[in-house]
């Protein structure tokens, strides 16, 4: 069974503490089968209006910010926003980037509003997402597989997944787009070997992220992370493997 996150909670505690901003992390996946804010740019025209769901701190949203008319960013966590809104007043001249608090379940935009709407790792709605989308435009979301880190998830005996059937996520989204109206509904996937360079940078990932559930708070885990690295450890780091898939819609 499916351990449950109060991921508000959580991603508001992580907004305040790094604006979900893994920089500093030294991590290296071996040939992922796509860069997603790649695929929103190939999708994009410099006329377009671009709406980014979960953006999180608005790095990846600034990164791109040249490719399109406005560009605005939203996220259901406070502490993201204004991680992203210190981060838009820190480059100074991306007047045509906004961040918005706002809950993906309830867009507070006017109908057929964006040319191109982006998630990537967060939670939308179909319905609402088609509902603000223009005749003919895009969505794109990246989502993390129930796979994931599974080495991690063994080694602990629990995890976002943990006993959850491959697959699941992207068919209940799948299906989700077509019920809204969605066609041309396209998925991709990959599931690539990813190597963290030392002990901390792993360390980082599992307290930044929902990966493990209450990381830290059961009185095994500083032994179960010991061994996980021991036995995951070889020349290039400590191994796991990422696992993700990517929905592109048309309306």
């Amino acid at each position: 069974m499916k351990n449950k996150i109060d991921y508000a909670d959580f991603y508001e505690r992580v907004g305040r503490t790094n604006g979900w901003n893994f920089s500093s992390m030294n991590v290296v996946s071996e040939k992922i089968g796509w860069n997603f804010y790649e695929e929103v740019v190939r999708h994009t025209r410099s006329s377009d209006l671009l709406l980014d769901i979960g953006t999180g701190g608005g790095e990846a949203l600034l990164s791109i910010a040249e490719e399109a008319l406005l560009l605005v960013g939203i996220d259901l966590a406070q502490g993201m926003i204004e991680t992203a809104q210190h981060n838009l007043q820190a480059t100074g001249d991306h007047s045509n980037v906004r961040f918005l608090h706002m809950d993906a379940e309830k867009l507070d935009f006017p109908d057929c509003f964006f040319n191109v709407i982006s998630s990537r790792h967060s939670g939308f709605s179909a319905s609402e997402v088609f509902r603000v989308l223009a005749e003919g435009g895009i969505f794109l979301t990246q989502q993390v597989s129930e796979h994931d880190k599974f080495n991690i998830s063994e080694a602990f005996a629990r995890g976002q997944s943990r006993g959850i059937l491959p697959g699941t996520l992207m068919e209940r989204y799948k299906h989700e787009l077509q019920i809204a109206g969605f066609h041309d509904i396209q998925v991709r996937e990959y599931n690539v070997v990813e190597h963290y360079a030392t002990p901390e940078d792993l360390m980082f990932l599992l307290t930044h992220a929902p990966i493990i559930p209450d990381f830290g708070k059961v009185d095994t885990d500083f032994e179960r992370f010991q061994q996980l690295v021991k036995e995951n450890h070889d020349e290039k780091g400590i191994r796991t493997n990422s696992a993700r898939f990517m929905i592109t819609a048309r309306k």
